[in-house]
């Protein structure tokens, strides 16, 4: 074998395997479990600055992950327990409620009757400002226009026109924690 495809195929031993792996589950968890922190509203508007910051985690978790070793089978096992574990993660929110409410989120109603629940949008972090901008997205010029605004999970805003029928079931208003 000629000596640059050689080291194409270097590899870590079992050992070396085996802790890149389990350095891998680690940044896994500890990085959803902080990205989750961040809130919804962060994570749905995503701007330069939170681009830049996915960039620069990757990279500097990459160093920790592959433990020195930049192989090609280190990065293998590396990319290959990120994907299980994210398939088991999605696995265990689809299988459990609890779970998927404590990572997701609850939609949570931010503009009620015409009225802001500043309560919950100072709790979600929204501003006034970006109230009106999503009523504006949904065409509608005041407040006072809309029956209903939801900050949803993924951190997008619905809007509910009043002319709009709307199904308010009761399992409707728990979810958005109405009385």
């Amino acid at each position: 074998m000629t000596d640059w495809l050689t080291h194409v195929f270097d590899h870590p031993d079992l050992k070396g395997i085996g802790i890149i792996a389990l350095k891998s589950l680690i940044i896994y968890i500890f990085l959803v479990g902080g990205l989750r922190l961040l809130g919804k509203r962060e994570l749905g508007q995503m701007n330069i600055y939170d681009l830049v910051l996915i960039i620069v985690l990757g990279n500097s978790v990459q160093n920790a992950m592959m433990n020195g070793d930049n192989s090609l089978v280190g990065g293998l096992v590396a990319a290959t327990v990120l994907l299980i574990a994210n398939r088991i993660f999605g696995a265990l929110m689809h299988r459990s409620v609890r779970l998927e409410r404590s990572m997701v989120g609850q939609p949570s109603l931010i503009l009620n009757n015409g009225v802001p629940v500043r309560q919950k949008m100072d709790q979600e972090g929204i501003t006034q400002e970006q109230l009106i901008q999503a009523l504006r997205e949904h065409g509608i010029d005041r407040p006072e226009d809309a029956k209903m605004a939801v900050l949803e999970v993924d951190g997008s805003i619905s809007v509910v026109p009043n002319e709009s029928e709307v199904l308010r079931s009761k399992h409707h208003f728990k979810a958005l924690r109405l009385p």
